[in-house]
């Protein structure tokens, strides 16, 4: 792959554009060129017994438009990037464009953001027009993997409810929609101890929330969930400055049942929301946090 990103892969661009450039060139130039092979201004060749090919010249307009075209090609060349590496004379970038355009947008829709930017989460969940603005926003930035009705599903979490792994303030959710969130569970197999003693452990867990469990299993995990304690907290019901999930309700992020959980304590868990701080304007994440933060609360007017 790294034969790929070789410089030397740059100056094959180069190489082969330039060379194509002065093909057409050539090939204009020999056309031009080319003499009458007979007396009847014809090549030679007969089809069907009396369809003879002739030796016209190119016409005038034809071979202009045709260098035309070549120099245009040179020009855009010099300007835009195209050979290789060459960033062109305007430095003209894709990302550059996107970033201009998305400057152009975010002033354009300044003035409709900046009367709710004082606003709280629970002033902007009884506006309606902010309201429709969030479910806009959150139709097209997070509905992919949370579902348009903010229901989420496995291993995606749900919004619309009262389970918050992190916080379940205004600025923290806006800081996890700028800056996104890593969460992980570390395989723990071996601080738990045998196999045995993983399984027991997952029945204990299953015991917190009043599943379905073996209760002599359970007690026997009692004491090895300890380890887990560190960060689900001593009784299971989760810490949000480590963002470790309640156990002793039903909300269960990557499925349910003793395997699910085995697996969990033995291969461990890396979850990514992805930053969107690049793609939303801070007033846009402020509309869109109060709509989130009022979809658990199912307080606000639109959406209902």
């Amino acid at each position: 792959m790294s034969d790929f990103v070789n410089s030397g892969w740059d100056w094959y661009v180069v190489l082969i554009t330039v060379v194509s450039l002065l093909a057409c060139l050539i090939l204009l130039i020999f056309a031009s060129r080319r003499t009458v092979m007979s007396n009847d201004n014809s090549t030679g060749h007969v089809w069907d017994e009396n369809l003879r090919e002739l030796n016209n010249p190119l016409p005038r307009w034809w071979a202009w438009l045709y260098v035309l075209t070549v120099v245009f090609a040179a020009l855009y060349l010099a300007l835009y990037p195209g050979l290789g590496t060459n960033a062109g004379t305007l430095k003209w970038t894709s990302v550059g464009q996107y970033e201009v355009e998305q400057e152009k947008a975010r002033l354009a829709m300044a003035p409709v953001y900046a009367k709710y930017t004082t606003m709280t989460a629970d002033q902007l969940g009884a506006n309606e027009q902010a309201m429709g603005i969030g479910n806009r926003l959150f139709l097209n930035n997070c509905s992919q993997c949370h579902g348009s009705d903010g229901r989420g599903s496995k291993g995606f979490p749900n919004l619309a409810d009262k389970d918050w792994l992190g916080g379940d303030t205004m600025d923290y959710v806006k800081t996890v929609i700028k800056d996104g969130r890593t969460g992980n569970m570390p395989p723990m197999a071996a601080a738990v101890g045998a196999p045995e003693d993983v399984k027991n452990v997952a029945q204990y867990v299953l015991s917190l929330s009043g599943s379905p469990h073996n209760a002599a299993a359970a007690q026997m995990g009692k004491a090895k969930f300890a380890v887990c304690a560190a960060c689900h907290g001593p009784e299971g019901k989760g810490m949000y400055a480590v963002g470790a999930p309640n156990l002793t309700d039903k909300i269960w992020l990557h499925g349910w049942g003793e395997k699910t959980i085995i697996d969990q304590v033995n291969n461990g868990k890396t979850n990514v929301m992805p930053a969107q701080g690049r793609l939303l304007t801070p007033e846009q994440i402020h509309v869109l946090g109060a709509y989130v933060l009022n979809l658990s609360k199912g307080t606000m007017v639109a959406g209902k």
